[in-house]
């Protein structure tokens, strides 16, 4: 019982780490273009761009053999619909905020042509939910394909230099062999994590130490932008990633990480809204303040705002923000249902959806 609650908490601190990088990108990257000045933390969003996105993908592939043999109605209802009501809902309430600015310069029909596009393309900060559909589906699909096969194929993807432009295409040549490999490798991860939970915490701080030097001065150099060493540096951050989740579920004082891992789908559908309202306060009313500072706080605001927003209106007519309703369905969920073919009887489930 030990070892499986161990597993379960290095997936919630890992997503969790995952979560506040993403926001804190965005947070800094924002304010930065607002400005039109870099702030300290800029260097820092380098030195994670290898592994940020890599290391979430992989973690959303992990639980899928133990679902892919369900019924392709009842897999699309848990793995397509749910991700494209939350898509499409939370697209939306973004164009609520930005259809002004767009109406404005294009005009009622470009206003209606920007939201069209999103169900074609992947909007905004929303393209990590609907690349998550896609990838689903395209895995279920190729089920019966060797895996092997389809694993050197997605690699051979993301080294290639793929730019078309369309944001569907691009990061699915990029992202998508993390995906598979979280999916196809899982047994492997999880015996990984295993081997990280035996070691001391300090060898897994002096590992990891080691680690983001290695990464600092391949991403100074330019050298994680070359084909093969960006894949391999992907993969590797990944498995820093996890290790950063099993050292921090060695102790009991991160209990935000985690509670931010367990529930990174609600933060990651709203921080946008507490990410531009605290940059616009801060801007129009701190404008002097020191740019590290300021995207310090707007990250701050993107991380807990959409918890707050969460648990105010998780028990009242709102609750669809974050809990898909049963008209949203295409089918009841499995009440109980595993494969033992793909997945053994120690590895947990994880539950994407916000409860």
């Amino acid at each position: 019982m030990e070892t499986l609650k161990q597993r379960v908490n290095w997936v919630d601190y890992a997503k969790g780490i995952c979560i506040v990088l993403v926001v804190a990108m965005h947070s800094t990257l924002g304010v930065e273009k607002a400005v039109g000045e870099v702030s300290a933390l800029h260097g820092f969003i380098d030195w994670a761009k290898p592994f940020r996105m890599p290391d979430f993908f992989m973690i959303s592939g992990l639980f899928l053999a133990s679902r892919i043999q369900r019924p392709w109605r009842g897999f699309l209802d848990t793995k397509f619909v749910h991700f494209a009501y939350f898509y499409v809902l939370w697209m939306s309430i973004q164009f609520l905020f930005k259809g002004h600015d767009i109406y404005q310069t294009s005009g009622a029909l470009g206003l209606l042509h920007d939201y069209a596009l999103g169900f074609l393309e992947p909007f905004g900060t929303l393209w990590f939910i609907y690349m998550l559909a896609i990838f689903f589906v395209v895995t279920k699909a190729l089920i019966k394909a060797p895996p092997l096969l389809v694993f050197a194929v997605a690699a051979l993807l993301e080294m290639a230099p793929i730019e078309t432009g369309h944001l569907l295409i691009d990061e699915f040549a990029s992202r998508y062999v993390y995906f598979f490999a979280g999916y196809w490798l899982a047994k492997n991860i999880f015996k990984f994590a295993d081997e990280m939970n035996k070691s001391s915490a300090f060898h897994i701080f002096v590992g990891l130490l080691l680690w983001g030097v290695a990464n600092f001065i391949l991403v100074k150099t330019g050298w994680a932008a070359q084909p093969g060493v960006g894949l391999c540096l992907g993969f590797i951050g990944a498995g820093a990633v996890i290790s950063m989740g099993v050292w921090f579920s060695k102790f009991g004082w991160a209990h935000a990480l985690q509670y931010l891992g367990k529930n990174s789908i609600v933060v990651y559908l709203a921080f946008f809204l507490f990410m531009a309202f605290t940059r616009t306060l801060l801007l129009r009313y701190v404008p002097n303040l020191n740019l590290t500072a300021m995207s310090l706080l707007t990250t701050a605001a993107g991380v807990a705002g959409p918890v707050i927003l969460y648990q105010l209106t998780k028990n009242t007519m709102l609750n669809f923000l974050f809990k898909r309703p049963e008209w949203a369905r295409l089918a009841e969920q499995p009440k109980q249902w595993h494969n033992p073919s793909h997945v053994s009887k120690s590895q947990p489930s994880l539950n994407l959806k916000a409860r």
